[in-house]
C-alpha cells in the first residue's frame, strides 16, 4: 500500500530527493478515525502518505520513535491576529483599516509579518495552522488561513479568503465610545456614514450592506454609468461582499449575548447567508435552534466571568452544550490572556479546560483540528492524519491537553521545526545563575 501511495506523489510531481519520515510506535489519533494503538504514521516530502497500525516503514526513512508518546495532526487556532498585530502599543504594527466603517475588501493576510516573533513560539507548542482575522472595523474585512511555514506571507497562505469579520457589539470597533473618537475613524466610505451606536442599527446595516452588494452585482453597468442609487459602501467593499451574498464565503459575526445570537440566525434565515459565530458566550441557550440553522460557533472554555453584561450567562461548558446539540464548533481563546497574538500558542489548554467541563477527549481534538478546518473549508488538506493529507503533524510526549506535555517533533508541511523562541533563550539565560557573594 505505501509502495503505491508513494509512486503515486512522485508521479504527480514531488521532488525524488525529497525526505521520507516514518513515525513509528505512538498512539495515532488521526482525528476523522479511532485512535490507532503502536501506530505509523509515513511522511513524504510535504504529505502523509501512509497512516495505520501495520504499516512497514519505507527503507531509507528517518524513523522517529514514539512509543509511549501520541502522534496527532498540528493544531489548528481558528481566530487569532498572529502576525497582524506584534506590539499593542504601537499603531504601525496594527493591522486594520483606519477609515471606512464597511471595509470588506480589507485582506487581512496581505499585511502578515511573516517574521513575528510570536510565530516559532506558537508553531512549538504544535499549533501548525491559524485563521488570522481583521479587527477594529464595524465590517473589518476578509480573514484568511495560514500555515505556520518559513516563507514570506504568500507562501504561508492556506486559503484565502475564509470569511467576512464582523461585529454587532458595538464596543467592538473603533466608534464604540463615541466621545473619543476622531471624526476621521468615525467616517465611513463617504466620510458621512458613522459606525452604528446600537446592535438594533449594526443589525439594520448589515441588511443594507447585503442588500447594496446584491443590487450591485446586479446594476454594475448602472454604477459605472453613474446612474446608481445610494450605496453605503465603496465599490471595492460591495465587490468583496458579493461572495457573501451568495453563501460562498461565511460571514463571521461577533455576538455574545444570547438576543445577539438569536438575532444572528434570523440573520441568516432571512438574508440567506452563512453565519459563524465567534464569541458566544451565551450560545449554549440557544443550541438547539444554531444545530437546526447549521450556524457554527467559535467559541472557548477558559472563561465563566462576565467581563460585561453581554455576558451574563458566561459558562465553561458552554462549547460542551454547543456540541451535544450538534452544533459544530471551534476552539479559540477566551481567557482574555492575549490568546490573539502572544498566546496563540495556548489552544490546546483552552481544549483541556473544555474537556475538564464535560467535552470528550475526541471532541476538544476535533475542536482544534478538523471543526475549525471543516468551518473555513481546509479539510481537504489539513485537521486529520489521512493519506494525501498536507503533512502538519505533532509528536507529543504525553496528553496535548496536559501542562507537562511538550511537542517534540512539529512538521508543517512536511519539514520539521525545531524553533528557539524568546521564551527558550530566557529560560537558557536565567537557568543557572551565578552566585551571590555575600
Amino acid at each position: 500500500m505505501f509502495g503505491a501511495a508513494l509512486a503515486a506523489l512522485l508521479a504527480g510531481g514531488a521532488v525524488a530527493r525529497a525526505e521520507t519520515v516514518a513515525i513509528v510506535g505512538g498512539t495515532v489519533y488521526p482525528v476523522a478515525g479511532p485512535k490507532i494503538a503502536n501506530g505509523t504514521v509515513v511522511i513524504h516530502d510535504s504529505r502523509i502518505v501512509a497512516v495505520g497500525a501495520n504499516v512497514r516503514p519505507p527503507a531509507g526513512a528517518r524513523i522517529i520513535d514514539a512509543r509511549g508518546k501520541i502522534v496527532t495532526p498540528g493544531l489548528f487556532n481558528a481566530y487569532t491576529q498572529l502576525g497582524l498585530d506584534e506590539i499593542g502599543a504601537e499603531r504601525s504594527t496594527h493591522n486594520d483599516r483606519a477609515h471606512d466603517v464597511v471595509a470588506a475588501d480589507f485582506r487581512a493576510w496581505e499585511g502578515v509579518f511573516s517574521r513575528s516573533a510570536y510565530i516559532a513560539a506558537t508553531r512549538e507548542d504544535g499549533i501548525t495552522s491559524v485563521g488570522v482575522m481583521p479587527s477594529g472595523r464595524f465590517v473589518a474585512g476578509q480573514g484568511a488561513v495560514l500555515d505556520l511555514t518559513d516563507g514570506v506571507a504568500s507562501e504561508m497562505l492556506r486559503r484565502g479568503p475564509v470569511g467576512m469579520v464582523a461585529t454587532v457589539e458595538t464596543n467592538g470597533f473603533n466608534g464604540g465610545d463615541q466621545d473619543e473618537a476622531t471624526d476621521e475613524e468615525t467616517a465611513g466610505p463617504g466620510g458621512d456614514v458613522p459606525p452604528p451606536a446600537s446592535r438594533a442599527e449594526a443589525f439594520a446595516q448589515l441588511r443594507e450592506v447585503l442588500d447594496d452588494a446584491r443590487w450591485y452585482a446586479a446594476h454594475r453597468a448602472r454604477y459605472d454609468a453613474g446612474a446608481s442609487r445610494a450605496l453605503g459602501a465603496s465599490r471595492a467593499a460591495l465587490e468583496a461582499m458579493i461572495p457573501v451574498t451568495q453563501g460562498r464565503q461565511p460571514l463571521l459575526l461577533s455576538a455574545n449575548r444570547v438576543d445577539d445570537v438569536d438575532a444572528a440566525i434570523r440573520l441568516a434565515r432571512e438574508e440567506n447567508v452563512r453565519v459563524v459565530i465567534v464569541g458566544g458566550e451565551e450560545a449554549w441557550e440557544l443550541a438547539p435552534r444554531l444545530a437546526a440553522a447549521h450556524v457554527a460557533v467559535l467559541a472557548g472554555a477558559m472563561n465563566n466571568i462576565p467581563q460585561t453584561f453581554d455576558m451574563l450567562a458566561a459558562r465553561q461548558d458552554n462549547v460542551t452544550l454547543l456540541r451535544r446539540a450538534g452544533v459544530q464548533v471551534a476552539l479559540v481563546g477566551n481567557g482574555g490572556g492575549d490568546e490573539q497574538v502572544f498566546n496563540a500558542r495556548n489552544i490546546r489548554y483552552e481544549a483541556g479546560n473544555a474537556v475538564a467541563y464535560g467535552l470528550s477527549h475526541d471532541e476538544a481534538l476535533r475542536a482544534v483540528t478538523l471543526g475549525p478546518a471543516t468551518i473555513f473549508g481546509v479539510a481537504d488538506h489539513v485537521g486529520t492524519l489521512a493519506p494525501g493529507m498536507d503533512a502538519n503533524v505533532v509528536v507529543w510526549s504525553g496528553d496535548p491537553f496536559e501542562f507537562s506535555t511538550n511537542a517534540e517533533h512539529v512538521f508543517v508541511r512536511g519539514r520539521e521545526y525545531r524553533d528557539r523562541s524568546r521564551q527558550d533563550e530566557l529560560v537558557d539565560r536565567y537557568r543557572h545563575l551565578p552566585r551571590k557573594n555575600n
